[in-house]
């Protein structure tokens, strides 16, 4: 499995309305193979302060295998050279077997005492692996990330991307709403 550029996106809910309709999204790019969810962590907080905690990913049992696998043998490598490799390779498929959780109960009480009630917070932790041919040509051809970032929807009207009123739409439509 070769893994893709991965991103961390931390996305905040006002009053939520979840019907299933975002992890039923992250499904049909999983399934296309767009991209995966290495782990997720969503929060919910209701109006009277109940929390409740969950955690997502779609890596299969296999792909979490040889991804702990691969981060431990680089860590090990890092530490101890080639011996290290293979002992970090063994350590981290070992303790991907039940999957990867990078986001742990000390993020969870992060992200809780930061949204207010009747909100919810969503980190995922998202691999682009459409980007994988990509970038491996990218770096084939000599290149390397210099920069990367989400373009607003105003500059797209510099452009002639879009014009000033589905700019407008786009940036309400990504932004925190009342």
């Amino acid at each position: 499995m070769a893994i893709g550029p991965v991103q961390l996106i931390v996305l905040g809910f006002r009053h939520p309305n979840f019907h299933g309709e975002v992890i039923e999204e992250l499904e049909r790019l999983r399934q296309s193979d767009t991209v995966r969810v290495i782990d997720a962590l969503a929060v919910y907080k209701d109006a009277a302060g109940e929390i409740e905690v969950e955690h997502l990913s779609n890596l299969t049992t296999e792909e979490a295998i040889e991804l702990g696998s691969k981060v431990g043998a680089l860590v090990g490598l890092g530490i101890e050279g080639e011996r290290g490799m293979v002992a970090g390779a063994r350590a981290g498929a070992e303790s991907a077997e039940d999957g990867i959780e990078v986001f742990d109960e000390e993020d969870a009480w992060d992200v809780i005492g930061e949204i207010p009630p009747d909100s919810a917070a969503a980190l995922i932790l998202l691999e682009h692996h459409w980007a994988v041919p990509l970038r491996d040509a990218i770096a084939r051809a000599g290149g390397f990330r210099l920069s990367d970032g989400f373009v607003s929807p105003f500059d797209l009207v510099e452009i002639g991307l879009v014009s000033a009123e589905e700019a407008k739409e786009l940036h309400d439509l990504e932004s925190a709403s009342s």
